[in-house]
Protein backbone atom coordinates (compact mmCIF):
# COMPACT_ATOMS: atom_id res chain seq x y z
CA UNK A 1 0.00 0.00 0.00
CA UNK A 2 1.28 3.47 -0.81
CA UNK A 3 0.68 6.49 1.37
CA UNK A 4 -1.33 8.60 -1.06
CA UNK A 5 -4.25 10.67 0.17
CA UNK A 6 -6.47 8.09 1.70
CA UNK A 7 -8.40 7.85 4.91
CA UNK A 8 -7.37 4.69 6.79
CA UNK A 9 -10.46 5.01 8.96
CA UNK A 10 -12.76 4.37 6.00
CA UNK A 11 -10.79 1.24 5.06
CA UNK A 12 -11.08 0.04 8.65
CA UNK A 13 -14.83 0.66 8.83
CA UNK A 14 -15.45 -1.18 5.57
CA UNK A 15 -13.22 -4.11 6.51
CA UNK A 16 -14.75 -4.46 9.95
CA UNK A 17 -18.24 -4.46 8.49
CA UNK A 18 -17.30 -7.13 5.95
CA UNK A 19 -15.59 -9.35 8.55
CA UNK A 20 -18.41 -9.05 11.07
CA UNK A 21 -21.12 -9.78 8.53
CA UNK A 22 -22.46 -13.23 9.35
CA UNK A 23 -19.85 -13.75 12.09
CA UNK A 24 -20.39 -13.76 15.84
CA UNK A 25 -17.07 -12.07 16.59
CA UNK A 26 -17.92 -11.77 20.28
CA UNK A 27 -18.24 -15.54 20.55
CA UNK A 28 -15.12 -16.08 18.47
CA UNK A 29 -13.13 -13.75 20.72
CA UNK A 30 -14.35 -15.51 23.83
CA UNK A 31 -13.04 -18.78 22.42
CA UNK A 32 -9.70 -17.21 21.48
CA UNK A 33 -9.39 -15.65 24.93
CA UNK A 34 -9.91 -19.00 26.65
CA UNK A 35 -7.23 -20.61 24.51
CA UNK A 36 -4.76 -17.79 25.09
CA UNK A 37 -5.32 -17.75 28.84
CA UNK A 38 -4.43 -21.42 29.05
CA UNK A 39 -1.35 -20.93 26.90
CA UNK A 40 -0.19 -17.95 28.95
CA UNK A 41 -0.66 -19.86 32.21
CA UNK A 42 1.48 -22.70 30.84
CA UNK A 43 4.21 -20.28 29.78
CA UNK A 44 4.31 -18.48 33.11
CA UNK A 45 4.51 -21.78 35.01
CA UNK A 46 7.24 -23.15 32.76
CA UNK A 47 9.27 -19.95 33.00
CA UNK A 48 8.96 -19.88 36.78
CA UNK A 49 10.13 -23.49 37.08
CA UNK A 50 12.92 -23.58 34.49
CA UNK A 51 13.88 -19.98 33.72
CA UNK A 52 13.69 -20.85 30.02
CA UNK A 53 11.19 -19.15 27.75
CA UNK A 54 12.26 -20.18 24.26
CA UNK A 55 12.90 -23.69 22.86
CA UNK A 56 16.60 -24.32 22.22
CA UNK A 57 18.44 -26.25 19.51
CA UNK A 58 22.16 -26.78 19.06
CA UNK A 59 23.30 -25.67 15.61
CA UNK A 60 25.10 -29.00 15.15
CA UNK A 61 21.76 -30.79 15.52
CA UNK A 62 20.18 -28.49 12.91
CA UNK A 63 23.14 -28.92 10.55
CA UNK A 64 23.11 -32.71 10.85
CA UNK A 65 19.32 -33.00 10.48
CA UNK A 66 18.90 -34.52 13.93
CA UNK A 67 16.12 -32.32 15.30
CA UNK A 68 13.43 -34.60 16.73
CA UNK A 69 9.73 -34.38 15.93
CA UNK A 70 9.07 -33.41 19.55
CA UNK A 71 11.50 -30.49 19.24
CA UNK A 72 9.95 -29.42 15.95
CA UNK A 73 6.50 -29.42 17.52
CA UNK A 74 7.73 -27.31 20.41
CA UNK A 75 9.17 -24.71 18.04
CA UNK A 76 5.94 -24.62 16.03
CA UNK A 77 3.83 -24.28 19.16
CA UNK A 78 5.82 -21.38 20.57
CA UNK A 79 6.77 -19.72 17.30
CA UNK A 80 10.35 -19.10 18.37
CA UNK A 81 13.68 -20.81 18.88
CA UNK A 82 17.22 -20.18 20.10
CA UNK A 83 19.85 -21.80 17.89
CA UNK A 84 22.98 -22.17 19.99
CA UNK A 85 26.50 -21.79 18.56
CA UNK A 86 25.46 -20.68 15.11
CA UNK A 87 28.83 -18.93 15.08
CA UNK A 88 31.96 -19.51 17.11
CA UNK A 89 32.00 -17.39 20.26
CA UNK A 90 35.30 -15.71 19.43
CA UNK A 91 34.13 -14.82 15.93
CA UNK A 92 31.06 -13.09 17.36
CA UNK A 93 33.22 -11.18 19.85
CA UNK A 94 35.59 -10.11 17.08
CA UNK A 95 32.65 -8.92 14.99
CA UNK A 96 31.39 -6.92 17.95
CA UNK A 97 34.74 -5.16 18.34
CA UNK A 98 35.03 -4.51 14.62
CA UNK A 99 31.51 -3.09 14.47
CA UNK A 100 32.26 -0.74 17.36
CA UNK A 101 35.40 0.49 15.61
CA UNK A 102 33.44 0.96 12.37
CA UNK A 103 30.98 3.26 14.14
CA UNK A 104 33.66 5.17 16.04
CA UNK A 105 36.09 5.60 13.15
CA UNK A 106 33.34 7.01 10.93
CA UNK A 107 31.98 9.42 13.56
CA UNK A 108 28.55 7.78 13.48
CA UNK A 109 27.24 9.41 16.65
CA UNK A 110 27.73 12.99 15.46
CA UNK A 111 26.19 12.22 12.07
CA UNK A 112 23.17 10.56 13.68
CA UNK A 113 22.35 13.69 15.66
CA UNK A 114 21.71 15.52 12.40
CA UNK A 115 19.13 12.94 11.27
CA UNK A 116 17.16 12.58 14.50
CA UNK A 117 13.47 11.93 13.85
CA UNK A 118 13.75 10.41 10.38
CA UNK A 119 12.59 7.02 11.61
CA UNK A 120 9.35 7.23 13.63
CA UNK A 121 8.14 3.67 13.07
CA UNK A 122 7.93 3.15 16.84
CA UNK A 123 6.70 6.68 17.54
CA UNK A 124 3.37 5.73 19.11
CA UNK A 125 4.71 2.95 21.32
CA UNK A 126 4.89 4.00 24.93
CA UNK A 127 8.61 3.42 25.32
CA UNK A 128 11.44 5.03 23.40
CA UNK A 129 13.45 3.63 20.52
CA UNK A 130 16.30 1.35 21.66
CA UNK A 131 19.92 1.96 20.71
CA UNK A 132 19.60 0.78 17.14
CA UNK A 133 22.21 1.97 14.66
CA UNK A 134 21.33 2.79 11.05
CA UNK A 135 24.20 0.90 9.44
CA UNK A 136 23.68 -2.01 7.07
CA UNK A 137 26.94 -2.67 5.25
CA UNK A 138 29.64 -3.12 7.86
CA UNK A 139 31.81 -6.15 7.24
CA UNK A 140 30.54 -8.02 10.34
CA UNK A 141 26.92 -7.63 9.20
CA UNK A 142 27.66 -8.76 5.67
CA UNK A 143 29.87 -11.67 6.80
CA UNK A 144 27.18 -12.94 9.17
CA UNK A 145 24.44 -12.74 6.54
CA UNK A 146 26.37 -14.68 3.90
CA UNK A 147 27.84 -17.33 6.22
CA UNK A 148 27.20 -20.97 5.30
CA UNK A 149 25.99 -21.68 8.84
CA UNK A 150 23.41 -18.90 8.51
CA UNK A 151 22.19 -20.38 5.22
CA UNK A 152 21.81 -23.80 6.90
CA UNK A 153 19.83 -22.29 9.77
CA UNK A 154 17.54 -20.40 7.41
CA UNK A 155 16.81 -23.50 5.33
CA UNK A 156 15.80 -25.29 8.49
CA UNK A 157 13.58 -22.43 9.65
CA UNK A 158 11.92 -22.06 6.26
CA UNK A 159 11.23 -25.79 6.20
CA UNK A 160 8.95 -25.43 9.22
CA UNK A 161 6.37 -23.83 6.92
CA UNK A 162 3.83 -25.54 4.67
CA UNK A 163 4.50 -23.83 1.34
CA UNK A 164 1.50 -25.40 -0.44
CA UNK A 165 -0.62 -22.72 -2.08
CA UNK A 166 -3.30 -22.47 -4.81
CA UNK A 167 -0.91 -21.03 -7.39
CA UNK A 168 1.99 -23.34 -6.52
CA UNK A 169 4.59 -23.24 -3.73
CA UNK A 170 4.41 -19.91 -1.91
CA UNK A 171 8.19 -19.69 -1.65
CA UNK A 172 11.39 -21.68 -2.13
CA UNK A 173 12.45 -22.84 1.33
CA UNK A 174 15.92 -23.90 0.14
CA UNK A 175 17.20 -20.45 -0.86
CA UNK A 176 17.08 -17.25 1.13
CA UNK A 177 17.76 -13.67 0.07
CA UNK A 178 19.73 -11.36 2.35
CA UNK A 179 17.66 -8.74 4.09
CA UNK A 180 19.92 -5.93 5.26
CA UNK A 181 18.81 -4.72 8.68
CA UNK A 182 20.45 -2.72 11.42
CA UNK A 183 22.36 -3.50 14.59
CA UNK A 184 21.63 -2.89 18.27
CA UNK A 185 24.33 -1.88 20.73
CA UNK A 186 22.66 -1.08 24.02
CA UNK A 187 24.90 0.63 26.54
CA UNK A 188 25.29 -0.88 30.02
CA UNK A 189 23.32 0.94 32.67
CA UNK A 190 20.79 2.35 30.21
CA UNK A 191 17.38 2.75 31.85
CA UNK A 192 15.55 4.83 29.26
CA UNK A 193 15.58 3.00 25.97
CA UNK A 194 13.09 0.14 25.88
CA UNK A 195 10.55 -0.89 23.30
CA UNK A 196 7.03 -1.87 24.26
CA UNK A 197 5.24 -4.99 23.04
CA UNK A 198 4.41 -5.14 19.34
CA UNK A 199 4.31 -7.13 16.12
CA UNK A 200 6.00 -6.16 12.88
CA UNK A 201 5.15 -7.31 9.33
CA UNK A 202 1.89 -5.42 9.09
CA UNK A 203 -0.30 -3.32 11.36
CA UNK A 204 -3.76 -2.23 10.21
CA UNK A 205 -3.11 -4.18 7.00
CA UNK A 206 -3.78 -7.42 8.89
CA UNK A 207 -7.49 -6.54 8.90
CA UNK A 208 -7.88 -4.65 5.61
CA UNK A 209 -5.51 -6.26 3.09
CA UNK A 210 -7.14 -9.02 0.96
CA UNK A 211 -4.17 -11.39 1.28
CA UNK A 212 -4.05 -10.98 5.06
CA UNK A 213 -7.79 -11.63 5.18
CA UNK A 214 -7.22 -14.93 3.36
CA UNK A 215 -4.39 -15.85 5.74
CA UNK A 216 -6.57 -15.22 8.79
CA UNK A 217 -9.86 -16.39 7.31
CA UNK A 218 -10.31 -19.21 9.83
CA UNK A 219 -9.75 -16.81 12.71
CA UNK A 220 -12.30 -14.29 11.50
CA UNK A 221 -14.78 -17.10 10.85
CA UNK A 222 -14.30 -18.56 14.32
CA UNK A 223 -12.72 -21.80 13.10
CA UNK A 224 -9.76 -21.36 15.42
CA UNK A 225 -8.76 -25.01 15.39
CA UNK A 226 -8.39 -24.81 11.61
CA UNK A 227 -6.00 -21.86 11.68
CA UNK A 228 -2.40 -22.89 11.01
CA UNK A 229 0.20 -20.17 11.67
CA UNK A 230 2.68 -22.17 9.57
CA UNK A 231 0.58 -22.24 6.39
CA UNK A 232 2.43 -20.01 3.95
CA UNK A 233 -0.37 -19.56 1.40
CA UNK A 234 -0.90 -15.84 0.59
CA UNK A 235 1.87 -14.73 2.97
CA UNK A 236 4.10 -13.44 0.17
CA UNK A 237 1.20 -11.58 -1.45
CA UNK A 238 0.41 -9.11 1.33
CA UNK A 239 0.76 -5.40 0.62
CA UNK A 240 2.07 -3.30 3.48
CA UNK A 241 1.62 0.43 3.98
CA UNK A 242 4.85 2.04 2.86
CA UNK A 243 6.87 3.85 5.54
CA UNK A 244 10.41 3.80 6.97
CA UNK A 245 11.18 0.52 8.78
CA UNK A 246 8.15 -1.39 7.45
CA UNK A 247 9.53 -4.53 5.83
CA UNK A 248 8.87 -4.97 2.12
CA UNK A 249 10.09 -8.54 2.33
CA UNK A 250 8.23 -11.57 3.59
CA UNK A 251 10.17 -13.04 6.50
CA UNK A 252 9.40 -16.51 7.79
CA UNK A 253 11.22 -15.51 10.96
CA UNK A 254 12.51 -12.31 12.41
CA UNK A 255 15.74 -12.77 14.27
CA UNK A 256 19.05 -11.59 15.54
CA UNK A 257 22.49 -12.98 16.26
CA UNK A 258 24.10 -12.16 19.61
CA UNK A 259 27.52 -10.53 19.61
CA UNK A 260 27.62 -10.32 23.41
CA UNK A 261 26.18 -12.27 26.32
CA UNK A 262 22.70 -11.03 27.27
CA UNK A 263 19.60 -12.21 29.05
CA UNK A 264 17.09 -11.21 31.74
CA UNK A 265 17.87 -7.77 33.16
CA UNK A 266 20.10 -6.81 30.24
CA UNK A 267 17.53 -4.74 28.36
CA UNK A 268 17.18 -7.30 25.61
CA UNK A 269 14.47 -9.36 23.90
CA UNK A 270 11.14 -10.25 25.51
CA UNK A 271 8.59 -12.53 23.83
CA UNK A 272 5.07 -13.86 24.18
CA UNK A 273 5.96 -17.32 22.84
CA UNK A 274 2.58 -18.30 21.38
CA UNK A 275 2.50 -18.85 17.62
CA UNK A 276 -1.28 -18.38 17.32
CA UNK A 277 -1.64 -15.37 19.65
CA UNK A 278 -2.59 -13.36 16.57
CA UNK A 279 -6.11 -14.84 16.88
CA UNK A 280 -6.62 -12.94 20.15
CA UNK A 281 -5.20 -9.69 18.73
CA UNK A 282 -7.28 -9.78 15.54
CA UNK A 283 -10.58 -10.59 17.22
CA UNK A 284 -10.01 -8.15 20.09
CA UNK A 285 -10.15 -5.21 17.67
CA UNK A 286 -13.56 -6.31 16.37
CA UNK A 287 -15.30 -6.05 19.73
CA UNK A 288 -17.99 -3.46 20.47
CA UNK A 289 -15.88 -1.36 22.84
CA UNK A 290 -13.48 -0.45 20.01
CA UNK A 291 -14.51 2.55 17.83
CA UNK A 292 -15.64 1.55 14.35
CA UNK A 293 -12.72 3.33 12.65
CA UNK A 294 -10.03 2.01 15.00
CA UNK A 295 -8.21 -1.28 15.54
CA UNK A 296 -6.90 -0.89 19.08
CA UNK A 297 -3.23 0.08 18.58
CA UNK A 298 -2.97 -0.67 14.86
CA UNK A 299 -2.05 2.35 12.71
CA UNK A 300 -0.69 2.69 9.16
CA UNK A 301 3.08 2.76 8.94
CA UNK A 302 3.65 1.88 12.57
CA UNK A 303 4.37 -1.24 14.55
CA UNK A 304 1.26 -3.11 15.73
CA UNK A 305 1.21 -2.38 19.45
CA UNK A 306 -0.04 -4.74 22.14
CA UNK A 307 -0.71 -3.52 25.68
CA UNK A 308 -2.40 -4.29 28.99
CA UNK A 309 -5.39 -2.04 28.30
CA UNK A 310 -6.55 -3.76 25.11
CA UNK A 311 -4.89 -7.15 25.56
CA UNK A 312 -4.83 -7.92 29.30
CA UNK A 313 -4.93 -11.69 28.86
CA UNK A 314 -1.80 -11.71 26.69
CA UNK A 315 0.55 -9.45 28.60
CA UNK A 316 1.43 -11.77 31.54
CA UNK A 317 3.07 -13.99 28.92
CA UNK A 318 5.55 -11.28 27.91
CA UNK A 319 8.79 -12.48 29.53
CA UNK A 320 12.54 -12.08 28.95
CA UNK A 321 14.36 -14.71 26.98
CA UNK A 322 16.96 -16.85 28.71
CA UNK A 323 20.62 -15.84 28.56
CA UNK A 324 22.28 -16.23 25.19
CA UNK A 325 26.01 -16.22 24.43
CA UNK A 326 27.99 -14.58 21.62
CA UNK A 327 27.31 -16.54 18.45
CA UNK A 328 23.84 -17.74 19.47
CA UNK A 329 20.85 -16.65 17.40
CA UNK A 330 17.21 -16.02 18.33
CA UNK A 331 14.31 -16.38 15.88
CA UNK A 332 10.58 -15.64 16.10
CA UNK A 333 7.53 -16.05 13.82
CA UNK A 334 6.24 -12.82 12.20
CA UNK A 335 3.04 -13.02 14.29
CA UNK A 336 4.82 -13.38 17.63
CA UNK A 337 4.60 -10.43 20.04
CA UNK A 338 7.99 -9.12 21.12
CA UNK A 339 9.51 -6.24 23.05
CA UNK A 340 12.80 -4.90 24.41
CA UNK A 341 13.28 -4.63 28.17
CA UNK A 342 13.13 -1.12 29.61
CA UNK A 343 16.31 -1.31 31.67
CA UNK A 344 19.78 -2.69 31.01
CA UNK A 345 21.27 -3.57 34.38
CA UNK A 346 24.22 -5.49 32.94
CA UNK A 347 27.83 -4.35 32.83
CA UNK A 348 28.49 -4.88 29.12
CA UNK A 349 26.92 -3.77 25.88
CA UNK A 350 23.95 -5.87 24.73
CA UNK A 351 24.83 -6.11 21.05
CA UNK A 352 23.12 -7.95 18.20
CA UNK A 353 23.01 -8.04 14.42
CA UNK A 354 19.44 -8.24 13.09
CA UNK A 355 19.15 -11.05 10.55
CA UNK A 356 15.82 -12.60 9.60
CA UNK A 357 14.86 -15.41 7.23
CA UNK A 358 13.52 -14.16 3.89
CA UNK A 359 13.04 -17.02 1.42
CA UNK A 360 13.06 -16.79 -2.35
CA UNK A 361 9.77 -15.59 -3.86
CA UNK A 362 8.74 -12.90 -6.32
CA UNK A 363 8.15 -10.33 -3.58
CA UNK A 364 11.55 -10.89 -1.99
CA UNK A 365 13.42 -10.96 -5.29
CA UNK A 366 11.92 -7.62 -6.31
CA UNK A 367 13.09 -6.06 -3.07
CA UNK A 368 16.53 -7.68 -3.34
CA UNK A 369 17.13 -6.07 -6.72
CA UNK A 370 16.40 -2.64 -5.22
CA UNK A 371 18.52 -3.43 -2.19
CA UNK A 372 21.51 -4.43 -4.34
CA UNK A 373 21.67 -0.93 -5.79
CA UNK A 374 21.78 0.53 -2.28
CA UNK A 375 24.53 -1.90 -1.28
CA UNK A 376 26.81 -0.92 -4.15
CA UNK A 377 26.37 2.79 -3.40
CA UNK A 378 26.43 2.47 0.40
CA UNK A 379 22.97 3.93 0.87
CA UNK A 380 20.64 2.81 3.67
CA UNK A 381 18.60 -0.28 2.82
CA UNK A 382 15.41 0.65 0.89
CA UNK A 383 12.97 -0.23 3.69
CA UNK A 384 14.57 2.15 6.17
CA UNK A 385 14.92 5.88 6.67
CA UNK A 386 17.24 7.36 4.04
CA UNK A 387 19.96 8.34 6.48
CA UNK A 388 22.66 7.08 4.08
CA UNK A 389 25.49 7.36 6.58
CA UNK A 390 27.64 4.71 4.94
CA UNK A 391 28.02 6.25 1.50
CA UNK A 392 31.45 7.55 2.48
CA UNK A 393 32.21 5.30 5.46
CA UNK A 394 35.70 3.82 5.56
CA UNK A 395 35.76 0.04 5.91
CA UNK A 396 32.31 -0.50 4.44
CA UNK A 397 31.81 -3.90 2.82
CA UNK A 398 31.83 -3.94 -0.97
CA UNK A 399 31.12 -6.53 -3.64
CA UNK A 400 34.70 -7.77 -3.25
CA UNK A 401 33.77 -8.95 0.26
CA UNK A 402 30.94 -11.14 -1.01
CA UNK A 403 31.28 -14.86 -1.57
CA UNK A 404 29.50 -16.49 -4.48
CA UNK A 405 26.67 -17.38 -2.08
CA UNK A 406 26.63 -13.81 -0.79
CA UNK A 407 26.29 -12.44 -4.30
CA UNK A 408 23.38 -14.76 -5.04
CA UNK A 409 21.70 -13.77 -1.78
CA UNK A 410 22.13 -10.11 -2.73
CA UNK A 411 20.68 -10.71 -6.23
CA UNK A 412 24.02 -9.70 -7.73
CA UNK A 413 24.44 -12.87 -9.81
Amino acid sequence: MTNGNFNPGSFIVESKHAIKSGNDVSKHFSQARDLIRRSVDDIVDKHANSGKLVPELAFAKVRDNKVSNKELQEVRQHGCVVIRNLFAEQMAKDWNNELGEYLDNNDYYERAKQNAGLDDYFGDLKDAKPQIFGVYWSRPQVMARQAESMAVAKRFLNSLWDVTAPAGPEFNADFDYSYADRTRRRAPGDTTLGLSAHMDAGSFERWVDPAFQKIYENIFNGQLNQYDPWRAAYRTQTREYSSPAVSSMFRTFQGWTALTEQGPGDGTLELIPIANAISYVLLRSLQDDVPDDELCLAKPGRALGVDAHWHPDLMPGLLPIQTVEPGDSVWWHPDVVHAVGNEHHGKEYASVIYIGASPACAKNKAYSLRQAEHFTSGKSAPDFAAEDYEVDFKGRATIEDLTELGKKQMALL
